[in-house]
């Protein structure tokens, strides 16, 4: 559990790395808060972190319920797989936005997988105790 953790943490510090991001482009391309629009490389950096932060709090629930019914290994995994995503999200979109499909692919399918696996994990948990 303490890699799940570990790589969690770095889940959330990538989000902080991304936050500090938007907060030089604002001064790099003038945009001053609380404006979120003024320039397009501006609103590159603004809409990776806030899709980054869309995926980031349904990533948090799914990692711990998942953890709670499958191995540390896995979640570990699904999570890193999250984190390779971000950074290709992040490289695609600043390049050109209509390419941040497989990144946002990348990203997203691990969070679907962690959901999957708590409902399933949950279910034959009630169906193992009768509730």
């Amino acid at each position: 559990m303490a890699l799940v953790n570990l790589l969690l943490i770095l889940a959330v510090a990538q989000f902080i790395v991304f936050a500090m991001l938007v907060a030089s482009a604002r001064g790099r391309y003038g945009v001053s808060a609380p404006a979120t629009t003024g320039h397009e490389m501006f609103e590159r950096y603004y809409r990776i972190h806030m899709n980054t932060l869309e995926m980031l709090i349904v990533l948090i629930p799914a990692v711990w319920i998942a953890s709670t019914y499958w191995n540390a290994y896995f979640v570990a995994t699904m999570i890193a797989i999250y984190l390779v995503g971000r950074i290709l999200y992040f490289r695609a979109y600043l390049a050109n936005p209509k390419s941040r499909t497989i990144g946002f692919s990348v990203s997203f399918l691990p969070i679907l997988a962690l959901l999957l696996a708590g409902a399933g994990g949950a279910i034959w948990s009630m169906l193992q105790t009768g509730i």
